[in-house]
C-alpha cells in the first residue's frame, strides 16, 4: 500500500502524495491521456492530479491540506512565485512544500524546433538552488522538483563533451552540492547548492520524468529507478565552477 495512506506522520503523507501524484502523472502523459505541450500546461495538469490525492491523505479531523498555483513570496533579493505550494495542517502544527516544475520538449508550442538545451539543464540546477532558498528562509518546509522531457540527450548522453554537461542531467548522476559558476547562454551563473542530489529518471511512453529532493550530504544515495536503458557510474564531488579546465561548447 502507498505511502501517502500508510505514513503515520501527517507531513509524510503530504510528502508522499506529491511522488504518488508524479507518479499517476507521468503515466497519463506517457500513454497520451495528458497532452503537455509546455511548462505552464504541465503545472495545470499535474496540479489537478494533486489536489484529487491530497483529500485521500486526511486521516484524521485536525488535518487539512490545499494546493495554491504561482504563490508571490518575497526572497529579500527579490520576489519570487513558487510553481505550487502546498499548505498543511493539523494538530501537531503547520506544514508547506515548494514544487517547481521544469518541462522540455523538443517541439515548442508554437510549432518550432526547440534548442537551448544548455538553458534548460541550467534551470533545472537553478530550481535546485531556489527551493534551498525556500527552505533556508523559512518559506516552505521542503522542496521538491519536478523534472519532465522528451530529448534522450538530457538523460542518455552519448558523450558529454560541452561545458552544458557542468549542469549534468544524466541517469543515475549524483553531486553532493557545491559552487556553478560556468555561464550560460552568455550570461554569468551564480548557483550555489547546499544538499546532495540524484538524477533517477523513468520513462513512460516518449517522456522521461524526474523527482528530485535535496539530501544533506552525508545520506546514502536513494536507488537507482531501473526503467532507462542505460546507466552512468555515480561520480564523487566534482568540479563545477570557473577554475574548471577549459571545455569545448556544447555541441
Amino acid at each position: 500500500m502507498h505511502a501517502f495512506i500508510t505514513d503515520t506522520s501527517f507531513d509524510s503523507r503530504l510528502r508522499s502524495t506529491i511522488s504518488a501524484a508524479w507518479a499517476v502523472f507521468a503515466r497519463k502523459v506517457g500513454s497520451t491521456l495528458i497532452p503537455i505541450n509546455k511548462e505552464a500546461s504541465m503545472q495545470l495538469q499535474y496540479a489537478f492530479v494533486l489536489k484529487q490525492l491530497l483529500p485521500m491523505a486526511l486521516q484524521h479531523p485536525d488535518e487539512r491540506a490545499e494546493i495554491e498555483l504561482e504563490p508571490g513570496v518575497n526572497m529579500g533579493t527579490g520576489s519570487n512565485n513558487i510553481d505550487i505550494l502546498v499548505h498543511g495542517a493539523s494538530a501537531s502544527g503547520e506544514t508547506k512544500i515548494a514544487i517547481e516544475m521544469k518541462c522540455y520538449r523538443k517541439i515548442a508550442a508554437s510549432g518550432r524546433t526547440r534548442g537551448a538545451h544548455d538553458i534548460f539543464m541550467k534551470d533545472v540546477y537553478e530550481d535546485l538552488h531556489v527551493l534551498e532558498q525556500y527552505v533556508a528562509q523559512g518559506v516552505a518546509s521542503r522542496g521538491v522538483a519536478l523534472v519532465m522531457n522528451d530529448l534522450e540527450r538530457f538523460v542518455n548522453p552519448k558523450a558529454k563533451d560541452g561545458k552544458c554537461w557542468t549542469y549534468d542531467t544524466s541517469h543515475g548522476h549524483t553531486f553532493q552540492g557545491g559552487h556553478f559558476t560556468v555561464p550560460v547562454g552568455g550570461k554569468d551563473v551564480n548557483i550555489q547548492l547546499a544538499r546532495s542530489y540524484t538524477f533517477n529518471w523513468e520513462k513512460f511512453g516518449q517522456f522521461w520524468f524526474c523527482e528530485l529532493e535535496g539530501r544533506c550530504p552525508q545520506e546514502l544515495p536513494r536507488p537507482h529507478m531501473p526503467s532507462v536503458e542505460r546507466r552512468y557510474p555515480i561520480p564523487g564531488i566534482g568540479n563545477y565552477g570557473g577554475i574548471a579546465a577549459p571545455v569545448q561548447e556544447a555541441s
